[in-house]
């Protein structure tokens, strides 16, 4: 077997596609299928169930694919080391983020390393947060960001950064002039929350009700864009982090106010699937995320 064909097999797999998978390997997809099907000849077992729609990888194909990842990742970490050079595997940084993650620092972020590293493309989506845990632990991306990372099956975490948790209000809503405000002040009011299955509506949930809080959610969804489109409109209050609201207090369509003798942050973290061999141009791009868009003293990325 070639390291080509477990490379292509692994690709049809995360990428759920046989013509994604042979798009990643610059082959037809008759060649990508024809593949598999030489592989499950050679194995003389079936990897891929395609008796089903959409078809899925077999017992058999599930634990040949997680093999298969391993090996290559550590084939390929081999070759970089031989070889001296940095493979075609790493000049590629993909990130999925959940949609709150601040647009533009991040883009900022992104500008700073295509400019020191523009042999190197990083591809960015943002995403539901579960989605960005399963592109992750599928390996169709290299790095996710998340709110609240902590705790997540099979993913190594590195911290980022935490950001304080306001309350988001009209700017004509009693609360709105006031410079900081007790937990309990928020106990009759209205509430525009995220939906219940969301780790950050667990999170504010928990918080209120350490401080005798039960919230009187009065509308739900699943991002932050929508929350605040609705505490706009006066629908009721919200707590949201201080660095989504930039725009919004800039152009005072919304009000923020922090709470007082109460620490409340929202941590974002980075994190990669554990046992993921994690490449050099993506390792830079992971330092260049925790310095803010400024390469850390003493490690200036040299231009290629």
């Amino acid at each position: 077997m070639q390291i080509d064909a477990l490379k292509i097999y692994c690709d049809v797999v995360r990428l759920h596609s046989f013509s994604r998978g042979a798009e990643a390997n610059h082959v037809l997809q008759a060649a990508a299928s024809l593949t598999v099907q030489r592989l499950e000849k050679h194995l003389g077992v079936t990897l891929i169930d395609r008796g089903c729609r959409p078809w899925k990888p077999t017992r058999e194909g599930q634990i040949f694919y997680e093999g298969c990842r391993e090996v290559l990742e550590r084939y390929f970490n081999l070759e970089s080391e031989v070889r001296g050079q940095q493979v075609a595997a790493d000049t590629v940084v993909r990130v999925a983020a959940i949609y709150s993650v601040n647009l533009r620092e991040i883009s900022r972020c992104v500008h700073r390393f295509n400019e020191l590293r523009p042999q190197v493309r990083v591809e960015l989506e943002f995403l539901h947060p579960s989605r960005v845990c399963e592109r992750v632990l599928n390996d169709e991306v290299e790095l996710g960001i998340l709110s609240f990372p902590d705790g997540r099956r099979n993913l190594e975490v590195i911290p980022w950064r935490s950001e304080p948790m306001v309350v988001a209000c009209h700017p004509q809503h009693r609360l709105a002039g006031k410079k900081k405000i007790a937990v309990k002040q928020l106990a009759r009011e209205p509430f525009v929350g995220f939906e219940a299955e969301l780790v950050i509506r667990k999170k504010i949930d928990g918080f209120l009700r350490q401080h005798g809080v039960t919230p009187k959610v009065m509308l739900t969804f699943d991002n932050i864009e929508a929350v605040k489109r609705a505490v706009e409109v006066g629908s009721g209050v919200a707590i949201l982090p201080r660095p989504t609201l930039e725009h919004e207090l800039r152009t005072k369509a919304l009000a923020a106010v922090p709470f007082s003798g109460q620490s409340f942050v929202r941590p974002l973290g980075i994190v990669y699937r554990r046992g993921r061999q994690i490449y050099p141009n993506t390792r830079a791009f992971i330092e260049l995320l925790q310095a803010g868009g400024v390469c850390p003293r003493g490690k200036e990325m040299v231009k290629s």
